[in-house]
Order: structure tokens, then sequence, then C-alpha cells
């Protein structure tokens, strides 16, 4: 008997675009198995038990019981991070829907931001720290996004470390990933020369975004292009297993970010993209 669906589980369409790198990834395990043998576990279900878990930020041992085991869950989480098989399907992603957007695969600017993000009972202390600045107990992410809000890199670390860290963690990760593309990466004024001067090293320009004077007084105020990485981090909060940093190892909680994108785009790849006859239809 099939189980009822649930708002989260993956449609056929979305399925078939991540199912050949799942299927590549257990055919090698298979074969670098001492025992050879495949498993019985169904794994768009294992996938679909992990996208059922960031949204609803529900405990390991309170998955649903007509998903599979949370122990296979976990077990399959834990592996695939390892192997970086969730890396790997998000960046994957990430081009198909650059292209769908007539942009070349990887961008040449990147947008770099961190957030501080508390922590809950029973995460190890040894991982956590305390944001001087934003007086926020925890860890802090750091994301590089490019202009469409697609995740290049993240990075999760002790609260307590400086944005130099993150931001020059991140900024290896985006040359690694974007190649000779990356020309310019944007921050705020959190990151000091250390980043700049680490990108001049890269070949990379880093454009320290200030604010505006006038705009003091006035509350959060969008900065051009920058704005991109503050909606992410928004969106990101849908997910409520990223509400709060639930994971005991700072690993796992970038694994986190790496499935919540790969959500959003799987849901970007398999909607029917607007035409210029829907402008018109819109507009009359």
């Amino acid at each position: 008997m099939e189980r009822m669906s649930y708002a989260t589980d993956l449609s056929d369409g979305q399925w078939a675009l991540i199912e050949p790198l799942v299927t590549a990834w257990k055919q090698e395990r298979v074969a670098r198995s001492a025992t050879g043998d495949p498993g019985s576990c169904d794994l768009r279900e294992v996938v679909n038990a992990l996208l059922y878990q960031n949204r609803t930020g529900c405990q390991w041992r309170l998955l649903p019981h007509d998903l599979p085991a949370w122990s296979a869950v976990f077990y399959y989480f834990t592996l695939w991070r390892q192997d970086g098989l969730d890396q790997r399907i998000q960046e994957i992603l990430r081009c198909q829907v650059r292209e769908r957007s007539r942009r070349l695969e990887d961008p040449s600017l990147v947008i770099i931001d961190t957030q501080s993000v508390r922590v809950a009972a029973g995460v190890p202390k040894a991982t956590t720290g305390l944001d001087a600045n934003k007086k926020t107990p925890g860890r802090k992410r750091g994301l590089a996004v490019d202009v469409l809000g697609l995740i290049i890199g993240v990075v999760v670390l002790a609260a307590s470390a400086h944005d130099n860290e993150v931001g020059i963690a991140l900024m290896d990760q985006a040359a690694e990933r974007c190649g000779m593309r990356l020309e310019k990466v944007l921050v705020d004024q959190g990151f000091k020369d250390a980043v700049v001067i680490h990108g001049a090293v890269k070949g990379i320009t880093v454009e320290v975004v200030r604010r505006n004077p006038d705009d003091k007084g006035r509350g959060f105020v969008p900065q051009p292009k920058r704005w991109v990485v503050e909606q992410v981090n928004g969106t990101l909060m849908l997910h409520r297993r990223l509400a709060r940093d639930y994971d005991h190892g700072p690993d796992n909680a970038a694994s986190r970010v790496y499935w919540a994108s790969t959500a959003g785009m799987l849901r970007r790849l398999t909607t029917p993209a607007p035409t210029w006859r829907d402008d018109v239809e819109l507009a009359a």
C-alpha cells in the first residue's frame, strides 16, 4: 500500500534530475563494499525523509513511521556528506538553473555574508562560541551566492570566529568551484583587509560595500546586489532545521544548507519557465 505523499516529497520530474547521481553513488559504493550487497532501502524515500526533516525541523527519532527508519536516513545522510554527494547534487543543479536563466554555468561575481545562529541544547560547546558584535551565542554560518541567489559555498564555524576566517574559507570554495570565471567578490564592512589581501593573491577583486551614511536610523536598507545574500538567508529560515542549529557537527549543519538549496532548485527546474506570452497576458 502506497503512503500518502507529503508536501516536501520529490515529484517524478524532480527525482529524475538527481536519480542518476544517486544511482552512480550507489553503484560505486557497492563496488567498494566487501560484501557487494546493494541494500534494500529506497533512496528516493531517504531523500524525501531528509527534505521532510529539513523543512519541518523534527528530530531524527520523530520522523514519520511511513518514511524509512530514522537510523537508515541518518546513515545515508552521513555517508552522502562524507562522500560529497550532497555538494555534487547541489553543484550540478546550480549549473542547470543558471543555464536555464541563459547564463554561463559559473558566475563571475559572488556575494559573501555571514549569519549567527543560535544552537539547540546538546550541541557540543567546543563547536560554538559568542559573536561579540551581534551578541549571539552559537555558530556562524557563511554563504557565498551568485546574483541569482544560488549557493556557491557554505562554511559553518563557531560564532566567535571572525568574519575574515569565514570569508577566506568561502573565497577558497568559490575559487575552486567557479575557476577562472570568478573575478569579483562583494562583502560587507564586517570583513577586513585579510579578505581583500587573500582575494588579491587569488586574482579576485574584493569590494567592501559600505552603507550610505544617509541611511543611518532608517533600519534595514537593502544594498545593491548584496541584498541577494540577505534574501537567501531569509529563505533558508523557511527550513526549520536551519532556523536554529541542531546538528552536533558543523559539517552536518553545512550539509543541511546544501539540501535546502537542492530542494529550492528542484522546484525551479520543474516549474514551467514564464514566456513572453505570459508577460503579455499579465499586461493585458
